[in-house]
């Protein structure tokens, strides 16, 4: 057979080398203002995943303000785009999905935890789903950590009198309880001191000095710490996903432990990718790795979309993507909490694995 005509061949059977189909995907992300690092971050993921699912991408500045918010909807219709990826402010959701729902587009956000908007999604038929973790997901992956390692030893639980840190506390006592175990001590700490000496001697003197969990933020985190260990008391401390912040001004004390969305450029699924980022002295952080994911989710799911609604397929199928196997319940969340218990080592967090009964 003479090679042109073999080549045409494969062609028409879909067989030739790139993709048979391409689709058109809206990534939504600031370009502008205080958030516009991050919207870069989601920018270079999308990009170099269309790269190689050969999708074409429609992107749209995310204002985050509830005045602009609907132009985004407006430009993705007009755009033809077949499901939106990014938004990472919940302004831009709530004012977008009515519209986004009448023309079947998709929506996935990188970024919003609310869970009161994902049931108002679900109550109007709304096609969000979430790529992140939401808002009860964290209580849960931490009090499933502390019932499965630190059931049989003294607990303390203590938080920074922030709406966060208490409502985060109220969530894990009360999850932990319901399982048998009790806190041997509860308190709120008075948050941004450049010392926690007392609070780590109430601790010692209340004889929770072994496990003890934190909600409040890094820096405060550090300073217990620090404090612990000068004090020679021996507390092995884990925070939540607050932790993944930068390691300043007082820095982290080796072995305190986070519940915390994992670096997604250091697992092994998405090592190719980050060292092609890297190779173009783009540092795959923050929303990069996940940006490239959700490309990925949106071309796997358009391509098998042709006898039922992208939404349909969004969540019927495991996608294959660079932060492993990815699917969604009836819910439109991650079938997977993405948070994983982590230590922090030699200047990094590093997973930590949780034994199993």
């Amino acid at each position: 057979m003479r090679p042109w005509l073999l080549a045409t061949m494969l062609a028409l059977s879909g067989l030739a080398a790139g993709p048979a189909t391409s689709a058109t995907i809206g990534v939504v992300a600031p370009t502008s203002g205080s958030y516009a690092l991050l919207g870069a971050q989601v920018l270079a993921g999308a990009r170099a995943a269309a790269e190689e699912t050969g999708d074409t991408l429609v992107e749209i500045n995310e204002v985050c303000d509830d005045q602009a918010s609907p132009s985004a909807a407006d430009q993705l219709i007009e755009a033809q785009a077949v499901a939106a990826i990014g938004f990472l402010c919940s302004e831009t959701l709530s004012i977008a999905l009515p519209q986004l729902s009448t023309a079947a587009i998709p929506a996935i956000t990188l970024s919003v935890r609310s869970e009161i908007l994902m049931e108002d999604a679900l109550r109007e038929d709304w096609p969000l789903f979430r790529l992140a973790p939401n808002e009860g997901d964290e209580a849960e992956r931490i009090s499933e950590v502390i019932l499965q390692r630190w059931k049989a030893e003294p607990v303390a639980l203590i938080e920074d009198g922030t709406i966060y840190g208490r409502e985060l506390l109220s969530a894990v006592r009360r999850q932990i309880e319901e399982n048998g175990l009790t806190p041997v001590f509860v308190d709120t700490y008075r948050p941004g001191q450049e010392q926690q000496l007392a609070l780590v001697r109430r601790l010692a003197k209340a004889g929770a000095a072994t496990r003890v969990f934190v909600g409040g933020d890094r820096n405060d985190v550090s300073v217990i710490a620090r404090d612990a260990a000068s004090e020679n008391v021996p507390l092995l401390i884990m925070g939540g996903d607050t932790l993944r912040a930068a390691d300043r001004p007082v820095p982290l004390q080796e072995g305190v432990m986070a519940v915390a969305i994992p670096d997604y450029a250091d697992l092994p699924s998405a090592s190719a990718a980050a060292a092609q980022f890297r190779s173009n002295n783009v540092e795959p952080e923050g929303y990069t790795i996940p940006a490239y994911a959700a490309v990925q989710v949106v071309s796997q799911a358009a391509a098998a979309s042709a006898s039922q609604p992208l939404s349909e397929e969004l969540q019927s199928m495991t996608f294959e993507t660079v932060i492993g196997p990815l699917s969604f319940g009836d819910d439109h969340e991650l079938a997977q909490n993405p948070l994983r218990l982590q230590e922090w080592r030699d200047g990094r967090f590093v997973p930590v694995e949780v034994p199993t009964d």
